[in-house]
């Protein structure tokens, strides 16, 4: 491998390059954090309540078809570009302004049917700078480096979520939904001018042999199949992820499970929400550490037992302490998750089209809730139908469960990945 990226990565970064290569996580997980945990669901709910569920895995669903397609392809189309800017920031800067444009149109709409248009069209754009920036840490960032880079990043994402829920909780317990899905745009647009601005990723890129649409079809290429060991990976990301997902129903489970009317639910999941975050920041960076010194694998072993537990006590919870509390221990089962889970895809990718592996496995998060939702969302809204009661308390306790079984699942999928680092030959 000879692009000057290759070489810049044996060189140890400083720990304020780090976290530029980390900040724009924040702006791009505050957008889907504000959205899809508290925007979306309640919209969705104000339109048809008895349908909570499906409405939700539909808009999700359809939404996930953007960034499976749009991600791997630009990564790799990134891979191969050259500019004066480097490979990456032409892309996350024209997908920033364009999330820009689609975040008025989902504000403005308010039938089911612009909602679902504009939340696809906003994954589109979203994706389209998130696949380029998913190559960052594999370009440059050397190997003794890779936790602390993959804690940093896990950091940034669960700050990002608590601020993106801050924003839209702030307003949407009144019933407001404009003013805080812009101002998640606004958030994002600074964090790409910090990022842009701060982040030297070189101009080289590897020699491409081939048209651009020939290497936008090789994203997709059957070679992918013969890597196993990064299709293990990516089954571990989504089932984990999909257990996550759960936390689309948080403000529904304190309103159904728990008896709180929507404000109070709105307060109670923000505060929630910030616990559960403190808990996943100081969990991130440390369970980086102990990916490296211990090994990935365990380490996601022991993130699943702890996220595992978390969820089955909110299943069961009595009062909002306790599901407070068992939030608090999931959140740090997926602090650790996200620092070794990152350490682990760094690793095994090849490396010289790493924006092309990272968006595949990226796919992962993609489908992550729209899986969770049309096994958990489906499930809860059966719930109410055997019932006989749309919104039973016991509908969001049984999509905790579901969610619980596909951390499981994620656990026993790790065992058939092979975590050794894989480098490139020379030349």
């Amino acid at each position: 491998m000879t692009t000057d990226t290759a070489d810049r990565a044996r060189v140890a970064l400083p720990i304020s390059q780090l976290l530029t290569l980390s900040v724009y996580w924040f702006g791009i997980v505050a957008i889907w954090g504000g959205l899809n945990q508290v925007i979306l669901p309640q919209r969705l709910d104000l339109i048809d309540p008895a349908r909570l569920g499906l409405l939700t895995a539909l808009t999700v669903l359809i939404g996930a078809v953007a960034p499976i397609i749009i991600q791997p392809t630009i990564g790799l189309i990134s891979d191969y570009t050259v500019t004066r800017w480097g490979r990456r920031k032409p892309y996350i800067v024209i997908g920033t302004l364009l999330d820009m444009v689609f975040l008025f149109a989902l504000a403005s709409s308010n039938a089911f049917l612009g909602i679902v248009v504009f939340y696809f069209l906003l994954q589109l754009s979203s994706n389209f700078a998130q696949g380029p920036f998913q190559g960052y840490v594999p370009d440059l960032v050397p190997a003794r480096q890779v936790g602390l880079a993959s804690g940093l990043m896990g950091t940034m994402i669960v700050l990002g979520t608590i601020g993106g829920i801050g924003i839209a909780t702030a307003w949407a317990g009144g019933g407001e939904f404009v003013l805080p899905t812009l101002a998640l745009g606004v958030v994002e647009l600074v964090t790409m001018v910090v990022l842009v601005l701060t982040v030297d990723e070189g101009r080289r890129a590897p020699e491409r042999t081939m048209s651009w649409w020939a290497v936008a079809r090789s994203a997709w290429g059957r070679d992918i199949l013969a890597e196993r060991n990064l299709l293990w990976v990516l089954a571990v990301r989504l089932f984990f992820l999909a257990g996550y997902a759960a936390t689309t129903f948080g403000i529904p489970y304190f309103m159904r499970s728990l008896g709180q009317s929507r404000p109070e639910a709105n307060e109670t999941f923000f505060i929630g929400s910030a616990i559960i975050g403190v808990a996943t920041a100081v969990a991130a960076i440390p369970g980086g550490r102990l990916s490296d010194r211990y090994g990935r694998r365990p380490v996601i072993w022991g993130a699943s037992v702890i996220a595992a537990v978390g969820l089955l006590g909110v299943a069961v919870a009595p009062s909002v302490p306790w599901a407070i509390g068992s939030f608090v221990l999931f959140g740090i089962g997926m602090g650790t998750f996200l620092s070794g889970d990152w350490a682990l895809m760094t690793d095994v990718i090849p490396k010289h089209t790493s924006g092309r592996y990272m968006g595949i496995l990226n796919a992962g998060t993609a489908m992550a809730q729209p899986v969770f939702l049309l096994v958990g969302g489906v499930a809860l809204d059966l719930t109410g139908f055997l019932t006989g009661d749309a919104t039973t308390p016991l509908g969001p306790r049984v999509a905790m469960v579901v969610a619980a079984g596909f951390v499981v699942a994620a656990a026993l999928a790790l065992t058939r990945v092979d975590p050794r680092r894989r480098e490139e030959p020379a030349g």
